[in-house]
């Protein structure tokens, strides 16, 4: 009978064990993966920022710059394309159409002095350029958290855990090869 209950009380104590380390292995890739959610969310209100600078930098230009309409609707467009996006993926791609566009609109800038004298259109390119800043700051810091996440996932035990409850692998915010440097605003 001792023995018995000696025998019962290993297994007993094993299976804690087992689901402490399930339960431990399982709150790490939820913390994990809120940190993602979390860093996700700051890439998007910096884009969410940058898109909102947008229409005042368009009216900005559109004052003193009449007969470039193609490129301040390429600019518009790919605003509302941003503003569309809903997967990582999405958002990366509208992010870049936006940067393409912004940075077509400085060239054509570029050739209005008076424009680039402006008050208004400096405090724009001030706004602006704080916000190419922030949103790499953001992409590095959610990138970073996808990439804690996705390592954690992938070891064992953990990997065994992750796919008993469907944690799904997070998506980098990526930039194009050719675009990973801030894009240069200079209206000097």
């Amino acid at each position: 009978m001792k023995k018995s209950l000696i025998v019962v009380i290993v297994i007993v104590a094993v299976l804690a064990i087992i689901a402490l380390g399930i339960g431990s292995s399982y709150n790490g890739l939820v913390t994990l993966k809120e940190d993602v959610d979390n860093q996700y969310s700051n890439v998007e209100v910096q884009l969410e920022r940058r898109a909102d600078l947008i229409p005042n930098l368009v009216n900005t230009v559109k004052g003193y710059v009449k007969h470039e309409e193609d490129t301040i609707e390429m600019v518009t467009t790919a605003r509302e394309n941003l503003l569309k996006a809903n997967t990582v993926d999405e958002k990366s791609k509208a992010n870049e159409e936006l940067t393409n566009a912004i940075n077509a609109l400085m060239v054509v800038v570029e050739n209005y002095p008076d424009l680039k004298a402006s008050e208004n259109f400096i405090n724009l390119q001030d706004e602006l350029a704080g916000t190419e800043n922030r949103i790499s700051t953001s992409r590095r810091d959610y990138n970073e958290a996808v990439k804690a996440y996705n390592t954690k996932m992938q070891k064992f035990p953990t990997n065994i855990i992750a796919g008993m409850f469907n944690f799904e692998k997070a998506t980098y915010f990526e930039v194009e090869e050719s675009k990973k440097e801030n894009p240069t605003v200079d209206f000097s």
